[in-house]
């Protein structure tokens, strides 16, 4: 899945901040890890949470779109890139999902991506923030799912 369209679209009824203190908040871990990012356009550089940048296989959270992009599933990393290249020229909201190789067993990470970029008003600025989802399972390789703790 791959999805972007013009910011504040299809308003949910929320204020645009996430609360972690609800109380779905623990319903939610239960089925997937989640974590927040951002990217500074006018640098170039992404800033990943530690758990995003580890299983992203990152030793650090602060790398450029390429860095993280790259272990995504090969059939969708330039769907991805095109996404972010355009939600980078024109102020959007997005989601995507893709899977994760993981080189130490063989197999996938699934991953849902939500974001949204803002402050595009000049050339070189901007940025676009999201959150990351893990589902707690693994897939193999041979399509099997795994849970994971």
């Amino acid at each position: 899945m791959f999805k972007i369209t013009r910011a504040n679209s299809a308003p949910l009824g929320s204020s645009g901040h996430l609360h972690p203190g609800l109380p779905h908040h623990e319903f939610m871990e239960q089925f997937c890890v989640s974590e927040g990012w951002s990217g500074d356009l006018s640098t170039g550089l992404f800033r990943l949470g530690e758990k995003a940048a580890a299983i992203h296989g990152l030793r650090d959270g602060e790398c450029g779109l390429l860095n993280f992009v790259r272990c995504y599933d090969p059939a969708d990393r330039n769907h991805v890139l095109e996404l972010f290249e355009q939600a980078a020229t024109s102020c959007s909201s997005f989601c995507f999902s893709t899977t994760i190789a993981l080189e130490e067993s063989g197999q996938k990470q699934p991953l849902f991506c939500i974001g949204e970029s803002s402050g595009l008003e000049q050339r070189y600025s901007g940025m676009i923030t999201g959150i990351f989802f893990f589902p707690r399972f693994l897939v193999e390789v041979a399509g099997r799912a795994l849970l994971r703790q």
